[in-house]
């Protein structure tokens, strides 16, 4: 009795959503940042994956698939960027307030 190739690929992404919720739910909140800046470079990795994978298939279906997932790991990509710029900009010292001279300009 073998097992259909479809049953198999489904069962591995029902599982792997399955340990990513558990894994992202148990992490604290001030490893977010590293965490995403970790998760950017994977994504880049994904990314260029895609775009290899889509490049090299003869598949219709497929080249629509890889296209999608380009797209979207592109906007994920870009997206955790931004995200992680905004979070390193809240530990910036902001630079003080120049002094006003109340001469204004006259001597």
């Amino acid at each position: 009795m073998t097992l259909d190739t479809g049953v198999v690929w489904l069962t591995i992404f029902v599982l792997s959503v399955f340990v990513g919720i558990e894994v992202i739910s148990k992490v604290s909140s001030t490893l977010h940042t590293p965490l995403m800046s970790g998760a950017n470079a994977i994504h880049g990795i994904i990314l260029l994956g895609a775009i290899l994978v889509t490049g090299t298939t003869d598949n219709d279906l497929a080249l629509v698939v890889g296209l999608i997932a380009i797209v979207l790991a592109s906007v994920n990509m870009v997206g955790g960027f931004v995200v992680t710029d905004r979070m390193l900009q809240m530990f910036v010292r902001k630079k003080p307030a120049a002094p006003k001279n109340d001469q204004d300009g006259a001597a």
